[in-house]
């Protein structure tokens, strides 16, 4: 298996490595974790895996087609956006759904069954994520779902409690980067007022999958602010090296302030989804973030 990418994922290889080996696969997994966790990748992978007879030898024909999303049996849907504004927030709608709904009542082609991984699953409006819970409800025979997801409450709990869940750790780079980023336009805006927050907001304006990212960073800060104010061990923040670092900027802030600051990220990160420009969002994240933190 080509789970190689994953070694600081040791948890998610060994999960996956004992479900190939013994045979007792789930109908559907929520594979949970940050963009840059893997998770997407160990999708992929395992459905290979699920596809080839050998259980991902990765040299078949069978492998070799599921790794260039080519396998008549592997079907990925991807978010995208709106036929009429290609640069609208990108989504899975009931369309796609429907189309899955479809594709999953059919015979497998090639494999023993059929794969359907969904990236950022979270990204299902509308009508699309009760659909979907209707083929978890009662999935056809020999068909396995996927569903990649940033945040485990990023999809209805009824959803997600008909998965097997399987959780991806932040990789600590990438958890450190996105801190500091944060910390660096916080800390900005404190210093230098109005201006700031609009020219920090501006360099989203044409970038909302970016805008996206920087508010999930804010959203992971101030929850690890929260967890250092509310005294918890530094080994459930993202990067656990950072508690020195955060300790004086969680002392700053009250326990309500940090929990309405993660309710403004909530709201924007949902704002963003549903076409909000980026700029206006972020400029208000950055001017409440600032104001509570000042």
């Amino acid at each position: 298996m080509a789970f190689e990418t994953l070694a600081d994922q040791p948890h998610v290889t060994a999960l996956l490595r004992r479900t190939l080996s013994g045979e007792r696969v789930a109908h559907a997994y929520a594979f949970v974790g940050p963009p840059e966790s893997g998770s997407t990748q160990a999708a992929l992978t395992f459905a290979q895996a699920l596809l080839c007879l050998a259980g991902g030898c990765g040299t078949c024909r069978a492998c070799t087609l599921a790794a260039s999303r080519q396998h008549p049996d592997l079907h990925v849907l991807t978010p995208t956006p709106p036929e009429a504004n290609p640069r609208g927030p990108r989504a899975i709608r009931i369309g796609a759904i429907r189309q899955l709904e479809r594709q999953a009542s059919l015979t497998p082609v090639l494999a023993p069954r059929k794969v359907f991984v969904l990236e950022e699953a979270e990204r299902m409006t509308g009508e699309a994520p009760q659909a979907f819970l209707k083929t978890l409800e009662e999935p056809p025979a020999r068909t396995i779902l996927i569903l990649v997801l940033s945040r485990a409450r990023a999809v209805p709990a009824t959803v997600l409690s008909r998965c097997q869940l399987v959780r991806f750790l932040p990789r600590p780079a990438a958890a450190t980067r996105e801190q500091a980023e944060a910390l660096e336009a916080l800390a900005e805006v404190r210093a230098k007022g109005v201006e700031a927050i609009f020219r920090r907001a501006q360099a989203f304006e044409r970038d909302r999958e970016r805008a996206e990212r920087f508010v999930d960073a804010c959203w992971l800060y101030c929850r690890d602010l929260l967890l250092i104010r509310c005294g918890a061990p530094g080994r459930l923040l993202g990067d656990p090296a950072a508690v020195e670092v955060l300790g004086p900027e969680a002392a700053a802030w009250t326990v309500d302030a940090l929990l309405e600051a993660i309710t403004t990220c909530r709201e924007a990160r949902q704002a963003l989804a549903v076409n909000v420009t980026p700029r206006l969002t972020l400029e208000i994240v950055l001017a409440r973030l600032a104001l509570r933190a000042a």
